[in-house]
């Protein structure tokens, strides 16, 4: 089974309905498992409902940095929210995007309240880093957590190393069809830590002007597996396997959809 593991499925409504069909069916015509992250609320709620479109996707809840001020003096209203997600995603810092330095106190108050929470349910989270990858480390070094599962990493090679002591898993997309600096983290990482992603639909139309499908996920495996010396078939499994590997720290995930990959 192909693994997406980070992708935002609810953001297809802003293509239409057209799109989100094309986009179910690709995961399911694919078997590609996708964790479909959150960026606020609303888009959790429309993940949930998406999900049931299909026992390939887990929607997960997190407040993407982005949004931060938005919730950052109304946290109690996400505790539910919280609880009730499997693994917490997209949280982190952003400093590169967001250029509003006013701002990263109210992105560190929200990461800092999913930290917390992750560290008290015993639950996995997904890293966003971009422009603030040491100060997302510094903020994990206080926290005693299952799992991280480090989002489209690009930073400094010195801090990546930094995560990799820190037994987190990685997710390489569609960056890795083009960049340099990618191709060379997606060698360094140990290969028990390699996770894929698309980042679908936003993250690829960042990069070529046209948003991403489901289907990309498999020009990400082939070409991962062409710098690691793996067939594509032996990448695949690989994959799989370390996905399953992540999700054995949090037994409870095992009562998710995410049961699929261990009976493969």
């Amino acid at each position: 089974m192909y693994i997406d593991a980070h992708a935002h499925l609810d953001r297809y409504d802003l293509l239409g309905q057209e799109a989100l069909d094309a986009a179910l069916h690709e995961i399911d015509h694919h078997r590609i498992f996708t964790l479909s992250n959150s960026m606020d609320i609303p888009s959790y709620k429309r993940n949930l409902e998406i999900a049931e479109k299909s026992q390939l996707i887990l929607p997960i809840f997190g407040i993407h940095p982005w949004n931060a001020p938005e919730y950052a003096h109304t946290l109690g209203d996400v505790d539910a929210l919280i609880t009730h997600s499997p693994i917490l995603g997209e949280i982190g810092l952003d400093y590169h995007f967001v250029q509003d330095r006013t701002k990263y106190p109210l992105q560190r108050q929200v990461l800092q309240y999913f930290l917390s929470a992750a560290q008290d349910q015993g639950k996995i989270i997904c890293l966003h880093t971009k422009g603030a990858e040491e100060a997302v480390l510094e903020m994990i070094d206080s926290y005693k957590l299952p799992g991280l599962l480090v989002h489209w990493y690009s930073g400094p090679e010195d801090i990546f190393k930094e995560f990799i002591t820190r037994d987190a898993y990685f997710t390489f997309g569609a960056e890795l069809l083009s960049s340099k600096h990618i191709q060379d983290l997606a060698k360094w990482v140990p290969l028990d830590r390699l996770l894929t992603e698309t980042d679908n639909p936003g993250g690829p139309k960042s990069l070529t002007g046209h948003p991403g499908m489901p289907n990309l996920i498999v020009d990400v495996v082939e070409y991962l597996a062409e710098l690691r010396n793996q067939s594509p078939e032996r990448m695949v499994k690989i994959i799989q396997s370390n996905l399953i590997a992540l999700i054995r720290r949090d037994p409870q995930l095992l009562n998710t959809s995410l049961r699929l990959l261990v009976g493969e």
